[in-house]
């Protein structure tokens, strides 16, 4: 459905002075979400923006997401705190008849895996990305938790709890996925001395990235207060790496560069046990979401190709979690 005609409606109590838009687009689309690109047409120049919107009738995922109005404070918090972040323009009112959402800057850059970790354009910044992840990690968790909005607590226990949940629910058995339930029940570590906020899903696709570096972080709808070594352990987990299995961090670089700046940038050290809990669950959460996309695609009603794709992807993560249990069986 286009939203033409109601932002169209609104865009001069948005953006005041402005004269309309120009490029409507959808570049994605969901049961539960949305994002749209566009121009706003103003007399002191075009504002190139995102909307990020979810239609009337649907809210945030139930239990993990943080919600469009919580994800909208949180960039925008980034954002003046000089944390790579897209500026949040104006946050969706119920007079805008357009649902739940918000809309913010456009950044320019890439955010495929493939062209980032392959693309002689940005060579330079494969060579720094992992220091500037770490350094852009420590200054998320530092967000003064005074000023965040409500956000879910997680703990190892209630995580291992709810993919055991959801893992049965498939009726789909995969021994290596017990075998790393088992082996994260025995070893998970004491709750963390320090619960701060983590993005939550820190990895390709929610990175801006240009020739320079990391241009923006985006998509923060998974965010929570917890243990901050687990974005540390999401960011290293193999299928993010596509194809580059010797560059833990994204493909892009070492564990010791990641960490030094985290170090660097925090004042606070890894804890590196921490980091490896958080990279094997991480590991493990993947997997059962894979299964997740192949269950919603044999139920349908939308057979769409691209959750077969991924669906077939738990198989992978079977592979990652050997490897990664093998030496500490």
């Amino acid at each position: 459905m286009s939203i033409e005609s109601p932002v169209k409606a609104s865009i001069a109590r948005w953006f005041p002075g402005a004269t309309g838009i120009d490029r409507l687009a959808q570049l994605s689309g969901g049961a539960s979400q949305e994002t749209w690109s566009f121009d706003v047409l103003h007399p002191s120049g075009n504002i190139a923006v995102i909307l990020r919107r979810a239609p009337s009738g649907y809210g945030a995922a139930p239990g993990r997401a943080a919600g469009l109005e919580a994800e909208a404070v949180l960039m925008q918090q980034a954002y003046e705190a000089g944390i790579p972040s897209p500026r949040v323009r104006y946050v969706l009112r119920a007079e805008d008849q357009l649902g739940s959402g918000f809309i913010m800057d456009r950044v320019d850059g890439e955010t495929i895996p493939r062209k980032i970790l392959r693309d002689a354009q940005f060579a330079q910044a494969r060579n720094v990305l992992a220091s500037q992840l770490g350094k852009v990690m420590a200054e998320i968790h530092a967000l003064d938790k005074s000023r965040l909005p409500k956000l879910r607590l997680m703990t190892v226990a209630g995580e291992i709890d709810d993919l055991t949940t959801e893992y049965k629910s498939f009726d789909w058995p995969r021994p290596v996925f017990d075998l790393a339930l088992r082996w994260l029940r025995d070893n998970a570590p004491a709750p963390s001395d320090a619960v701060m906020l983590v993005h939550g899903d820190f990895r390709h696709g929610n990175l801006i990235i240009g020739p320079e570096g990391v241009r923006a972080v985006l998509d923060w709808e998974l965010a929570h207060l917890g243990d901050p070594m687990e974005d540390l352990g999401w960011i290293c987990v193999n299928s993010w790496r596509f194809g580059e299995i010797d560059k833990p961090v994204g493909g892009l670089g070492t564990r010791e560069d990641l960490f030094a700046a985290y170090e660097a940038a925090s004042g606070r050290p890894v804890n590196v046990r921490r980091v490896m809990f958080w990279e094997t669950l991480g590991t493990l959460r993947w997997g059962i979401m894979c299964c997740g996309m192949m269950q919603r695609f044999r139920a349908g009603p939308d057979h769409s190709m691209e959750r077969a794709m991924i669906g077939r992807r738990a198989s992978e993560t079977e592979i990652d979690l050997l490897r990664l249990l093998a030496p500490r069986a």
